[in-house]
């Protein structure tokens, strides 16, 4: 757990806050910013968790206090007394820059948290632009059969039915339920094998390669919470699924 990162945040936010290593967790615990209640990404599960109801994580980051004993006859010197007479004094304008703001270090910390929460936003609402592509791309070939209601019709075009499925994932993530990432990812592995072997058996390469390369930046999005890959990410799946939606509904 030493060498374990953490990414955390309260439950009534969004954006993450991160990664911190444990002692830097502890710290934070210390001054009132994490408490039991707050939620942090586990790895394993691939889900936001509460620390409480993980033991081992709440033991490590809210360690229990020794209890403090006096010895009968021990004796404490004056606490004005000093350790050493070789201890350096501390220049004032260290004082004065300690009390104006963070340190370089805590600047750089600050500011890798909020590229990290912006890269995420951007990451969300191009999935959901990428979901509303291939929606269209799935539903409007078949819209006559979607209107007409009937499970035959609809049952004869699967590239609809994965359109409406598209469309409500568009509008949960829009509406901030990141904790469907991994359903999203999944839905990502269904779509390189799907929609590809389907267009490849079709003989239409080039929406074929639209299709793989949409998938692939959608997984991706779910994953990179750096801005250069969640960008370039972006680009290229809105790009593929713009083209792949086009040559889908034109035929």
């Amino acid at each position: 757990m030493d060498t374990q990162e953490f990414y955390i945040r309260h439950a009534s936010e969004i954006d993450a806050r991160g990664p911190y290593n444990l002692e830097e967790m502890v710290s934070l615990a210390e001054t009132g910013s994490v408490t039991v209640e707050t939620l942090y990404y586990d790895a394993t599960t691939e889900r936001w968790a509460v620390i409480g109801d993980n033991p081992a994580v709440k033991a490590g980051i809210f360690p229990e206090k020794k209890k403090l004993a006096i010895k009968a006859g021990e004796t404490f010197g004056s606490i004005n007394k000093p350790k050493a007479d070789n201890l350096a004094p501390v220049p004032v304008d260290d004082l004065l820059a300690a009390a104006e703001g963070p340190s370089d270090d805590t600047k750089h910390k600050r500011s890798g948290e909020i590229t990290a929460s912006r890269a995420a936003v951007i990451g969300m609402w191009a999935i959901v632009v990428m979901f509303g592509l291939s929606s269209a791309g799935g539903m409007l070939p078949a819209v006559g059969a979607l209107m007409s209601l009937d499970p035959i019709k609809i049952a004869t075009n699967p590239l609809a039915l994965i359109g409406v499925i598209d469309l409500v994932f568009a509008g949960c993530i829009g509406l901030r339920m990141v904790n469907l990432y991994p359903a999203v990812r999944f839905r990502a592995a269904l779509g390189l094998g799907f929609f590809g072997l389907i267009l490849f058996i079709q003989g239409r390469y080039a929406p074929m390669l639209a299709a793989i390369a949409g998938s692939v930046s959608l997984y991706l999005c779910t994953i990179f919470i750096t801005m250069v890959p969640v960008i370039i990410s972006a680009g290229v799946g809105i790009t593929a699924l713009s083209y792949l939606a086009l040559q889908l509904s034109s035929n």
